[in-house]
């Protein structure tokens, strides 16, 4: 297990499947923001999928399986964060329900989903940080995730968090609160539509007169910056902790060399 040491809570840092595997730098630049909010922060090497995909298929044993892993892995810390209003949402909101039948995990999964939280909303909601010591140079517009703004209430966190960053300037959305058309499988069951919502994002971005696009979730931002590539708008996309963090001078998502998409 990796420790970062500080004085403050013991944090469990879950690095979700698409950070891990698609954006270290997520991880680490949320990693750095704990450290500085006086966090404890562990990061368990046996964590996996909290079992979201497995869930929106219809896979219930699948994403059973997968709950309780992540329930033995994560129950013995104070708190679980992870840069991801989509895994947290799952954690938080359909574990207790999912595995509500089960004797030997219905308490546990209740507990755990009540000491569960996306990182803004844990910095901001529980610890009442805002120490923000970053510089970003440039015009931003920021994108709500579904899971993060409806299912966890993340809406004004990410914006008092910017605020506080030098240089930055954040120009809203016509329609910051409406999907992307990532949705998980959604893009896979319903390729025209998600299509179309993406292009629809894309395209009001670019009106912002925003360079960057920021958001809270990576699978959401992949989906985004893929789009922005395909039609050959100069639009780059990170993910808001990466900001926040002053880490982000390496390439943006779809950039190539730890941008991803290559």
């Amino acid at each position: 297990m990796a420790t970062f040491s500080a004085d403050g809570p013991r944090v469990g840092f879950f690095i979700t499947c698409v950070a891990d595997l698609f954006r270290p730098t997520v991880g680490f630049a949320a990693i750095s923001l704990l450290q500085k909010a006086g966090c404890r922060v562990e990061v368990p090497q046996t964590q996996t999928c909290c079992g979201q995909p497995a869930y929106n298929s219809g896979a219930r044993a699948m994403a059973q399986a997968q709950a309780r892993h992540v329930i033995e892995t994560f129950e013995g810390f104070e708190y679980v964060v992870a840069p991801s209003g989509s895994c947290m949402g799952m954690v938080r909101e359909h574990y207790p329900s999912l595995l509500a039948d089960d004797p030997a995990f219905a308490e546990r999964a209740k507990v755990l989903a009540g000491k569960s939280h996306e990182i803004l909303s844990f910095l901001i909601d529980v610890l009442d940080w805002d120490d923000v010591d970053a510089r970003f140079d440039g015009v931003v517009t920021y994108h709500d995730t579904c899971s993060g703004l409806r299912e966890l209430g993340i809406k004004d966190q990410p914006r008092r968090l910017l605020a506080k960053v030098k240089g930055l300037e954040l120009r809203e959305l016509a329609a910051p609160e409406e999907c992307c058309g990532f949705g998980g499988t959604f893009c896979v069951k319903y390729p025209e539509i998600s299509n179309r919502m993406v292009t629809d994002k894309v395209t009001t971005a670019q009106a912002t007169g925003a360079t960057t696009l920021l958001g809270g979730d990576t699978s959401c931002l992949l989906n985004i910056a893929g789009k922005a590539k395909r039609m050959e708008l100069p639009l780059k996309v990170r993910h808001v902790v990466e900001v926040l963090a002053g880490m982000a001078d390496g390439p943006a998502l779809g950039d190539g060399e730890d941008g991803i998409k290559r």
